[in-house]
């Protein structure tokens, strides 16, 4: 089923030049970008998209992300393809950098130890978890989701 979903390389990917290998990854798991955009967030469209983040990691964590978000450019993407929710959060591989499975996007390029709390925004890359998730996050990012 043809789906929708976001995609955003975080400051660390960003600031490291993998932009381009993990663009090059989707594609090759036959995944169209649709949209695409280089910005900086501030701290109000950090706490919106993170909103639902802080009961699950605590206020101290959650605030470490939101402030990572603002550290450096962002590049948010709407891709689009077959089970495009799953087969993204398949390529990437497991939240925690450390438990991410070599071939995965964290397991071949997050390369640091066992990470807690904040540490672990240190991930490379969001993207949503459920297609309901990928339609509000669209939305926020791009404006009307499918677009």
């Amino acid at each position: 089923m043809l789906q929708q979903t976001l995609v955003v390389l975080k400051p660390d990917a960003v600031e490291r030049g993998l932009m381009g290998q993990i663009i090059s990854r989707l594609e090759r798991a036959s995944l169209k970008i649709t949209r695409m955009q280089m910005r900086r967030i501030d701290y109000d469209f950090a706490h919106a998209h993170y909103g639902d983040l802080e009961p699950r990691i605590g206020t101290e964590a959650y605030e470490a992300v939101c402030r990572f978000m603002q550290s450096g450019p962002v590049v948010a993407m709407q891709v689009e393809g077959d089970g495009a929710v799953a087969v993204v959060r398949k390529l990437i591989g497991s939240t925690m950098p450390a438990d991410a499975a070599p071939g995965t996007i964290r397991g071949d390029f997050c390369h640091m130890g066992k990470q807690t709390g904040a540490q672990a925004v240190l991930n490379l890359v969001h993207a949503s978890g459920t297609v309901d998730e990928a339609e509000a996050e669209l939305t926020l990012w791009f404006g009307e989701a499918g677009a």
